[in-house]
């Protein structure tokens, strides 16, 4: 029987030398989670700092894959088979390219959209299954190659706006788990991110 838990995975990659790179925008509001938990990352078992408490009302663990990106799956699925989850109590939350900076998705299975951490996730899980929490990073600029996009810091103008977002994307998912995935599209789906809220 499976807990009466959620395991939230916010992806990126370990280490000071990648903290501020748009790759690691999921990683920066599982920081955020933990924060409004009140508790602190600590490197435990399957290769992952995780952090256990509520949020919404839910009991959480909130974890952030001490492995690179592309091999985020061995900790997401070290995680549901200790806490005996099914993929529809994870969620993971990761930058994505194909939306305008700032923008936040919430979805339910779907594909990788050639996202190395997503694969991995995917394919350690044997399942699709699981939700998301998308954070816009945008396209990169002229010809310049994605993958060194991603491994780029956030320019000094997203700078600004990145706590309000990051704070943003945390509401989120706590909306998802407080009032399911269709009330919290509505609501996160709507508003621009300019708007302010």
């Amino acid at each position: 029987m499976a807990d009466e838990r959620w395991l939230i995975a916010g992806l990126g990659n370990p280490g000071p030398g990648y903290a501020g790179h748009r790759h690691n925008a999921g990683s920066m509001v599982a920081d955020e989670l933990a924060r409004r938990m009140g508790g602190r990352f600590r490197a435990g078992k399957f290769r992952a700092a995780t952090v256990d408490g509520r949020l919404a009302g839910q009991a959480v663990t909130v974890a952030k894959p001490l492995s690179y990106m592309n091999e985020s799956g061995g900790p997401v699925a070290g995680l549901r088979g200790y806490y005996h989850l099914t993929p529809g109590q994870i969620v993971v939350i990761h930058d994505e390219l194909d939306l305008p900076f700032g923008t936040i998705r919430l979805k339910l299975d779907g594909g990788d959209n050639g996202h190395n951490g997503l694969r991995s996730v995917t394919a350690s899980l044997g399942s699709r299954d699981y939700y998301r929490v998308r954070f816009g990073i945008g396209r990169p600029p002229g010809r310049m190659d994605p993958a060194a996009f991603v491994l780029r810091d956030f320019s000094a103008a997203e700078l600004k706006e990145l706590p309000f977002l990051i704070d943003r994307a945390a509401d989120a998912v706590e909306a998802l788990l407080s009032t399911g995935l269709a009330a919290a599209q509505n609501a996160f789906h709507g508003e621009s991110p300019a708007a302010g809220g």
